[in-house]
């Protein structure tokens, strides 16, 4: 529920607290003085609850960029990462925040209970501050400050049951959400500049939304609206309502900013055909075939200049030039064309290659002065042979160079033009693509890497 790092949220509770009295801030506060009241209408959702359905929360890596928006102004201030490992019926959460600045990433790490999302323990490190904590019916762990250079043995003793603040983003997404939903929970938060331990949080109003992620279209989804109780803050959640991703997550500051991430789909893979790894690398190296060949740009590729064409001979690739070989696969093919259309629609970012395609991937270089490269060890299969370079070519030309006039008894005559040459040069670059197909184990292919 708290924002990316301990010492944002800080920030922006002070913010909350020191415009107590300002004027956009007395209908929060006015509304904060009847809760009392209004909880005792709503749902109380603590550890254990029966509304909680832990089955929506997954065992996987999402990655939200981190935006300060006020009217239409978008600040990307940097990344977060939520990565959950499930084990021994327990989640743990690694909660990493990354500045745009580059500056050092801080980390959280949060455990509970995989049923009931009861804490277990706790541990983060900030610019200032280490915190480690182990939860029970006294909470032991130690505070230390980087400021003072000074340790705080811990013993704390909640009065009501509570949750984590770390697995609130996750919680929202385990309740039956509906139109007209509300609860409330209690959420614990450790700052050693205040007594308070447990906030209580509202679930104010859920209703039906529907999300257009720049990727993968529309999604329907729930706008679930959160009013933190002792400062006013409001939280807004979209969350899908098939899979309860959480698409994103808003949350109020000061004078009318609003701190927005943004989920950026790690799993959003549109090819359909699948890589696989293991066999692309045994391709590459457990056969007895041979490729070999030359790589150059033809004479006349390149620029064409006044329309005529460069005199110079092959282009060879220079010497030490990399050249890359990889098996083609239906992954590979169908990620061809699924790029192509995306260029060509100009709506969407191109789809990366799958993140273990490295293992189908081969290197050599060129070894001489005439472009030659040589693979080996592969298997029976097409393989697609690839080579970028910069290339030095040259042509002729001629010019005017000025004109010779005749005159006769009655004046001038007529003139002729006089022509001179010259030879030009320039750089270029080859961008070449092949597919070798070997048929059988032992085969020796030899292939020209040529520009046309």
């Amino acid at each position: 529920m708290k924002s990316s790092s301990r010492d944002r949220f800080l920030f922006v509770k002070s913010v909350f607290l020191k415009n107590a009295t300002s004027g956009f801030l007395k209908p929060l506060l006015y509304a904060a003085m009847f809760f009392p009241f209004i909880a005792l209408s709503q749902k109380a959702i603590e550890p254990g609850s029966k509304d909680i359905n832990t089955k929506y929360i997954k065992a996987e890596k999402s990655l939200y960029t981190v935006y300060y928006v006020k009217d239409k102004e978008w600040k990307n201030m940097g990344s977060l990462t939520y990565d959950i490992v499930a084990a021994n019926n327990q989640l743990t959460l690694n909660n990493t925040y990354t500045p745009k600045d580059n500056g050092k990433p801080t980390t959280r790490i949060s455990t509970a209970d995989a049923q009931t999302l009861k804490a277990i323990s706790y541990a983060d490190e900030t610019k200032n501050a280490k915190l480690n904590l182990n939860f029970g019916e006294t909470i032991t762990g130690n505070f230390y400050s980087k400021k003072t250079k000074k340790d705080k043995k811990l013993k704390l003793k909640p009065t009501e049951n509570y949750f984590d603040f770390n697995w609130t983003d996750h919680l929202i997404g385990t309740l039956p959400l509906d139109v007209g939903y509300k609860a409330r929970f209690p959420q614990f938060y450790y700052n050693d500049e205040s007594n308070v331990l447990v906030e209580y949080y509202t679930i104010k109003e859920v209703k039906s939304y529907v999300y257009n992620s720049p990727r993968t279209g529309k999604h329907d989804t729930w706008i679930v609206s959160v009013l933190e109780e002792s400062t006013g803050g409001v939280y807004n959640y979209i969350i899908d309502k098939k899979d309860r991703r959480l698409w994103q997550r808003e949350m109020s500051m000061a004078k009318g900013m609003w701190e927005i991430t943004v989920n950026e789909e790690l799993d959003y893979q549109p090819i359909k055909n699948k890589f696989n790894k293991e066999e692309a690398a045994r391709q590459i190296s457990g056969g007895n075939s041979v490729i070999i060949g030359t790589a150059y740009a033809r004479s006349d590729s390149g620029k064409r200049l006044g329309g005529l064409v460069n005199t110079a001979k092959k282009q060879y690739a220079p010497r030490g030039t990399e050249i890359t070989l990889f098996p083609s696969s239906a992954y590979y093919e169908e990620w061809v064309e699924v790029n192509k259309k995306i260029r060509k629609q100009k709506k969407m970012p191109e789809v990366p290659l799958h993140s273990d395609f490295g293992y189908a991937v081969k290197k050599a270089k060129v070894y001489d002065d005439q472009g030659h490269f040589e693979f080996s060890d592969l298997m029976p299969g097409t393989y697609v042979v690839m080579v970028s370079f910069d290339f030095t070519n040259s042509y002729n030309y001629s010019y005017v160079s000025g004109y010779t006039n005749y005159y006769n008894y009655f004046g001038y005559a007529g003139s002729t033009t006089n022509y001179g040459t010259a030879r030009q040069s320039y750089t270029d670059k080859a961008h070449i693509e092949k597919r070798v197909t070997i048929d059988k184990d032992g085969d020796k292919k030899e292939v020209n890497l040529k520009e046309m």
